[in-house]
């Protein structure tokens, strides 16, 4: 629900005041205006001096730190920061986190939370687990989810946290392909638009009733203008502008080659996929028999699927490589979790293929007869079914 803008500041001016304040981002900026900074980070430090409120601000170039004495040179400092028409602000103190962010109509919409505690200090394997969305986060109860899809969203936040700058601002634009009920959606914008991010997001899922279901939640959450929702399939669902960000969580088979290739066509800087089934690769294994002398790989029917999975990602690591991107395949949760727990994980780098990375990618290929469908999927229009390994995305 919409509330009073100056009311809200005046709730945030009152934390970042509060001694009890641990950290406060502002970012963005309002419809038809511009601050004079892209973004400030306020936080309370101690010096030889004594306490201090820290201010550091950027102006997309350069950074500026500033520390200023509690009391009035605070309290100007923050107003002055207040004034300034930025699009979202997000205070944590020990006590609460707030995140308040600007409609275009220029209302305020608020969302408030108790921090938790925890209750001992943990140790070694007791260690308590600290999330980057606790479970008890009100987002979830308006978007459910089990506990243990809330842990693998979790666990893949902190994969995309690894994967973003700490320097990054400005806007954002992420699609997240295949939503499904969309619980990474809006814990993606949850999450990123509070690290002070001007997010804009996309949930692409090819049913109509699961776009009508995430809309209304959208809109219920009052997020409808930033996270928007298509039906349509990952292939061909209309997604403009393109974006900079690429999520896809358990896209089933061939899905998951289908938003790598859409992430390479679109340019985008970072991609995170967890894939799911492999049925792909494992039929043209059955098909055929195994290159000498790997017979006894793929005998046995359990065996064969499971060379098949790590077949299948080891070559879409290895195309994404010759497409301009730094690419990882690692854990993201726990096996105990979901056995479908790999990550590919890719920055785009710009920087052309090597020849011995184009012999290794075509040798492996070779040997095992198999033809990758994100391999087709990247092939050149020119309608010779080459596929195009030899440029870089950034190049092409």
């Amino acid at each position: 629900m919409a509330e009073s803008l100056d009311a809200a500041l005046g709730e945030v001016r009152a934390l970042l005041l509060d001694p009890a304040l641990t950290r406060a981002v502002a970012a963005g900026r309002r419809r038809g205006l511009r601050p004079t900074v892209v973004r400030a980070e306020l936080r309370p430090v101690t010096l030889k001096a004594g306490p201090r409120l820290q201010i550091a601000t950027s102006d997309g170039a350069r950074p500026y730190t500033r520390n200023v004495a509690p009391g009035h040179e605070a309290a100007e400092a923050v107003d002055a920061l207040l004034a300034e028409p930025f699009g979202n602000w997000h205070v944590e103190t020990a006590d609460t986190t707030l995140q308040l962010r600007v409609t275009k109509s220029g209302d305020a919409q608020v969302h408030r939370a108790r921090a938790t505690r925890p209750t001992a200090e943990p140790t070694g394997n007791d260690r308590a687990k600290e999330y980057l969305l606790d479970p008890g986060d009100p987002i979830f109860a308006e978007i459910g989810g089990s506990a243990a899809k809330r842990r693998q969203v979790d666990a893949f936040l902190r994969a995309l946290a690894a994967t973003l700058p700490d320097e990054l601002t400005g806007p954002l634009r992420v699609v997240d392909l295949g939503c499904g009920n969309a619980y990474l959606t809006f814990a993606a914008y949850r999450y990123l638009s509070a690290r002070g991010l001007d997010v804009e997001l996309v949930g692409v899922d090819v049913r109509e009733d699961q776009r009508l279901r995430n809309t209304e939640l959208a809109e219920r959450m009052g997020w409808g203008d930033r996270v928007r929702f298509v039906a349509g399939t990952i292939a061909e669902a209309v997604v403009d502008p393109a974006p900079d960000l690429v999520l896809a969580l358990h896209a089933c088979d061939t899905a998951t080659d289908e938003a790598l290739a859409r992430a390479v066509r679109w340019d985008a800087r970072w991609v995170l996929a967890a894939p799911c089934c492999h049925h792909d690769v494992a039929a043209q294994l059955r098909a055929r028999p195994a290159p000498t002398p790997y017979e006894l790989l793929t005998r046995q029917g359990i065996l064969r699927e499971r060379f098949a999975d790590v077949l299948t990602d080891a070559l879409r690591a290895g195309l994404l490589r010759l497409h301009g991107y730094r690419t990882e395949v690692v854990e993201f949760v726990d096996s105990r979790h979901t056995p479908r727990n790999l990550l590919i994980r890719a920055r785009r780098g710009g920087a052309a293929p090597t020849d011995e990375q184009r012999r290794d990618y075509r040798d492996l290929v070779d040997q095992w007869r198999v033809t990758p469908r994100l391999e087709a999927l990247l092939a050149t229009e020119d309608g010779s079914g080459t596929p195009s390994v030899s440029a870089p995305a950034g190049a092409r």
